[in-house]
């Protein structure tokens, strides 16, 4: 595993070595590494919707929606964006078209110098998942009770406290390091090893958080670095990559030997995980213009919310 994790690195570090004397240091300066205050937002502004600015010659628009003040009517109205319900009922809003991004002023939200190699994996993903994940995940489902796989889910959940709290004291969110400290024990002791989870019926006093170190880099203000497409792992940037060698590091399974064992675990986890979300990707990839943007995209603000929602959380105090 160790042999693994190297070349893992190694590879990480070829990429960035290779590709930086490519753009001469100035794109990762002005692009690569700005702040998550400095990503600008997709929604187009108040100004563009504004109904003093006159329809251009080729826009796409209904001329029947358009009225005689030059403004819009209801009907025309978010056309060119799509909503699409995502898992635990997160609603995301984007547009797969690039072009529609550059006309409104805004680009893509993260580097990706190395495009035809993260579209590359992302097709070799894409097919595993059709070929191998899903049809594994689907009869998995249709046999193991939905009871025992959130029993399994809270396990593996529960395994994975010593991430959540080592990001939470890093964040300084003692509070919240000593809240996640109380659901370990309680499921620990009380929850069967983790598979039940009692700590949640007491309310607010021990509430979920799913802090990560990619959490905390960003806010400490690391920019996200360039976007990276995995094999197998997916969708990440280069400031995700490292936050998840040291998760490796802090999640109990990974020292589990032979390999084999903590890579069959973590191999069910995922099989467990993606049972509860199947028809989530598909939702995702089959209204998508360009699926690799969309991926890209959604991947990119989801980031930048979640961090920037824990921004806002430790900068209001609690009551």
């Amino acid at each position: 595993m160790l042999s693994r994790l190297n070349r893992f690195l190694c590879t990480a570090f070829f990429l960035w070595f290779c590709l930086f004397p490519v753009f001469d240091g100035s794109f990762w300066v002005n692009h690569a590494w700005a702040s998550e205050e400095q990503i600008l937002d997709l929604s187009p502004s108040p100004e563009t919707l504004s109904a003093d600015n006159p329809v251009s010659e080729t826009d796409d628009s209904d001329p029947e929606t358009v009225g005689d003040d030059g403004s819009v009517s209801e009907e025309g109205a978010g056309t060119g964006h799509i909503a699409m319900d995502v898992a635990d009922d997160d609603a995301y809003d984007f547009d797969q078209d690039e072009e529609w991004y550059e006309t409104q002023g805004n680009s893509s939200t993260i580097a990706d110098p190395i495009e035809p190699f993260n579209r590359a994996m992302y097709h070799f993903n894409d097919k595993m998942y059709y070929w191998v994940l899903k049809p594994v995940a689907t009869g998995y489902k249709a046999v193991v009770p939905e009871l025992v796989r959130v029993g399994v889910k809270n396990f593996f959940t529960n395994l994975a406290f010593p991430i959540r709290f080592t990001s939470s004291v890093l964040q300084a969110n003692f509070k919240g390091a000593l809240r996640e400290t109380g659901r370990f024990a309680i499921n620990t002791v009380w929850g069967l090893a983790g598979f039940l989870d009692p700590a949640s019926m007491s309310g607010n006093l021990f509430p979920k958080d799913d802090a990560d170190l990619g959490e905390t880099f960003g806010i400490w203000g690391i920019g996200q670095g360039i976007y990276i497409v995995w094999p197998v792992i997916g969708p990440s940037s280069l400031r995700d990559t490292f936050a998840a060698v040291g998760e490796y590091f802090l999640y109990p399974p990974s020292y589990l030997r032979p390999w084999y064992v903590s890579t069959g675990l973590r191999s069910y986890q995922i099989i467990n995980d993606t049972s509860f979300r199947l028809g989530d990707y598909e939702a995702l990839v089959g209204a998508a213009i360009d699926p690799y943007l969309a991926i890209r995209d959604f991947y990119t603000q989801y980031r930048t919310s979640k961090i920037e929602n824990k921004r806002k959380k430790l900068a209001s105090p609690e009551p």
